[in-house]
């Protein structure tokens, strides 16, 4: 899943429509000017996306059977494409690490470990990811079809989704295997974890998920801990203080407390 053009993974909702999918163009105006991605402003352009050519190892020995092939060309061969340090579906928002109406004043933010934070911090970073559990994503919905169910466009088919279960939605359908029909599954690959692009990839996905608990949140300087699990001889945070201990009974199960 190679391309030379950034994309942020799942349906920007301004472009999960029959027109954009028939069209297969994402690209929505910035609400600073009402271009095209911001053109007017020099944020960006609306370009064709350059695929990779490199050819495709034998761990997937398919071609034209997955929508996720040469991302996101199946659904949109046109999308923005950001000048500096703009980013975003339409160019409205800033790369990570910069800030400000034109984008050009750096953002330095500590990430701490998850066992440094004072109670008041962690029960914070706990209450946002519950506020993400409950608010729909603004942004973003997710396909609840392929691209041959929707009738190549004609028949969208998305629904709205909250921000934290969009994340675990791009995570699945990054990495899920490859539906070939019937009952058929192709399980000798995993796109996000098993390819070359694996740790860039997961850092970037990590930072959207922040970006987008600070925006419902109202909060610029969260970012989320980190668990330096190196030394540890089980899982540390998983209790009911942190992230959820096992539950009692069901071990495929959280604690219910």
């Amino acid at each position: 899943l190679v391309i030379l053009q950034p994309s942020t993974g799942q349906f920007p909702r301004v472009c999960a429509n029959t027109q954009s999918l028939l069209r297969k163009e994402c690209c929505p105006p910035w609400d600073g000017d009402g271009s095209p991605c911001g053109e007017r402003s020099n944020r960006g352009t609306c370009q064709r996306i350059l695929l990779s050519q490199a050819p495709l190892g034998p761990q997937f020995p398919f071609s034209g059977v997955d929508d996720r092939e040469d991302w996101p060309s199946v659904f949109y061969n046109r999308t923005c494409r950001c000048r500096g340090n703009f980013m975003g579906f339409n160019c409205g928002e800033c790369k990570f690490g910069f800030s400000g109406q034109n984008c050009t004043e750096r953002r330095v933010r500590t990430r701490r470990n998850i066992f440094q934070l004072t109670v008041s911090e962690k029960d914070k970073f706990l209450a946002y990811l519950n506020l993400a559990k409950n608010i729909p994503s603004k942004d973003y919905v997710i396909a609840t079809g392929t691209y041959a169910q929707m009738n190549n466009g004609s028949n969208p088919m998305f629904k709205d989704i909250s921000v934290y279960d969009l994340f675990v939605w791009m995570h699945y359908y990054a990495s899920r295997d490859t539906l070939l029909g019937g009952s058929n599954v192709w399980r000798d690959i995993d796109f996000a974890h098993e390819a070359p692009g694996f740790l860039p990839w997961h850092r970037a996905f990590l930072l959207l998920w922040e970006r987008e608990i600070q925006k419902i949140a109202s909060d610029e300087n969260f970012t989320i801990p980190y668990w330096d699990w190196r030394d540890a001889e089980d899982c540390m945070i998983c209790t009911d203080e942190y992230m959820g201990g096992q539950h009692p009974t069901n071990p495929n199960l959280l604690s219910p407390a």
